[in-house]
Order: C-alpha cells, then structure tokens, then sequence
C-alpha cells in the first residue's frame, strides 16, 4: 500500500524558496508566473492495513509542521 503527502507552507507564511524561483523564471523570461510556492511530497510504502488515520498521525508527529505547514494525503494501492 502507498501514501503520497503533499506539504505546502500555510498561506501567509513567508516562502524564501519560492520568492526565488520566482525571481529566476522572470530573469529567464518567463513573466506570467507572478507567485510561486515551493512544497515537498512524500511517498509512503505502508504496510497492508494501514490507516488514513495512522498516516495523519505520522503528519502530525513529524512529516509536516503544523504550525506552518498544511498537508494532504491520498492513500493508493
């Protein structure tokens, strides 16, 4: 069984990495990208059996920080 999570920054949280990927499709000419947010995704290989809830248990301990960081999970065979 697979788990992918995908962890943005929460809007509102200030995103260095993604102000400078920014910058640097601009100075390669590419204009129309006006805001970039850089996340990260994680993919899971889980036991038979595993839980949504178990892998929103493993977000919360240590995969995202929820303070500043939103995730989403989508569970997969």
């Amino acid at each position: 069984m697979k788990a992918t999570v995908h962890v943005m920054l929460k809007n509102g949280v200030l995103d260095p990495q993604g102000e400078a990927i920014r910058a640097s499709l601009g100075t390669l000419g590419f204009e129309s990208a006006l805001g970039v947010r850089q996340g990260k995704i994680i993919e899971l290989d889980l036991a038979d059996g595993t839980t949504e809830d178990e892998v929103t248990k493993m977000c919360e301990a240590l995969l995202a920080n929820t303070v500043i960081e939103s995730y989403r999970i989508e569970m997969g065979a």
